[in-house]
């Protein structure tokens, strides 16, 4: 400091050289990478195709979790539909209904997720929405 130079310019000359060493190396190693690795991946065979088993187990598991789900929303919309018969409160009423439209949107999200992902998968032409079918009905 005491030759004039300020701090900015000390800090500026000396961790230059090593910034741009950091990102010549991440460069190389993301240029490696797509190079290398993933062509690799990319030539596997889908192991979840492959399988025996795991499609159609995959597709009842995803079929039960959309039951239960179902079930859920229409026992939560029973339940709230008999406490607010007996709420007195508007704030408690405004709050189970609430909870009843918040319970039908997750109900709808499990109900379209599945064949959202399966139409948006083949269509994207992902490798599990060839061999699985994730629509509940």
């Amino acid at each position: 400091m005491s030759q004039g130079k300020s701090p900015s310019d000390l800090e500026h000359r000396t961790g230059s050289p090593l910034t741009g060493r950091i990102t010549r190396q991440a460069v190389l190693t993301i240029v490696f990478l797509g190079l290398f690795a993933v062509q690799s991946v990319t030539a596997q065979s889908n192991a979840v195709c492959s399988a025996d088993n795991l499609p159609s187990m995959i597709e009842g598991f995803f079929q039960l979790t959309t039951a239960l789900g179902i079930v859920g929303l229409a026992i939560v919309w029973q339940a709230d539909s008999l406490i607010e018969m007996f709420t007195l409160h508007p704030e408690q009423k405004k709050g189970l209904k609430r909870h009843k439209r918040s319970a039908m949107k997750s109900a709808v999200v499990l109900v379209v997720l599945g064949p959202l992902y399966t139409v948006a998968g083949s269509m994207m032409s992902l490798p599990l929405a060839q061999c699985v079918d994730l629509v509940p009905w």
